[in-house]
């Protein structure tokens, strides 16, 4: 499917304000959703170093998932912008008593001074946020292109070796199919409040 340059912003349009407009009890049902399918997949349960993010314009929130991570002994991280490389990520510790400050785009981070950091390769697992979705593991994104950045040598490898990554979304986010760049990098899997979309069902319990 081709998709021009104008379709794929009136999906991206779209999706932000629906997701935008959910009620507190709604996005609250939607995370709850999210944190009860994720918690007895084989490789949640087999990950020990894993990233989470923040919530921002109506994503769906994983922080009753952090909260099991923190309760499981798990080592959580957040994405932090590369101070240095353009448009990639570094991932730093989190926990209950991090100091935030907020980034370029007013989103809260850990400081990167004061709290061990792990490259990208190294995760176990990334959850990250997506604006779209398709059944086969492909992600549009808010169009700054931070994860297929970081994430990209898993295209050079021609792999799924590495971390993996897992998209969190509302159902509603699904489409039937989305356009794919030489770049975009396919997710494992994607999760939502509603079902979920795993690459390799076989890893999953």
């Amino acid at each position: 499917m081709n998709t021009v340059p104008a379709e794929k912003r009136s999906l991206r349009q779209q999706m932000r304000r629906q997701r935008r407009s959910l009620s507190r009890a709604q996005q609250r049902a939607a995370a709850i959703g999210v944190r009860n399918r994720i918690r007895h997949q084989l490789w949640f349960l087999k990950a020990r170093h894993i990233a989470l993010y923040l919530p921002n314009d109506g994503e769906i929130d994983p922080g009753p998932l952090l909260k099991l991570c923190w309760k499981m002994g798990k080592k959580v991280y957040l994405p932090v912008l590369h101070p240095i490389r353009h448009n990639r990520l570094w991932f730093v510790s989190y926990t209950p008593k991090t100091r935030m400050s907020p980034n370029r785009f007013g989103i809260p981070e850990p400081s990167l001074q004061k709290h061990p950091r792990r490259p990208a390769w190294a995760m176990d697992l990334v959850m990250l946020p997506l604006v779209a979705f398709d059944a086969d593991g492909n992600r549009m994104g808010m169009g700054g292109g931070f994860y297929d950045r970081t994430f990209g040598y898993k295209l050079k490898e021609k792999s799924m070796k590495g971390a993996r990554l897992i998209g969190l979304a509302h159902e509603f986010q699904r489409v039937e199919e989305l356009p794919v760049q030489p770049w975009d990098v396919p997710l494992f899997g994607i999760v939502t409040d509603k079902a979920s979309y795993i690459r390799r069902p076989s890893l999953s319990c």
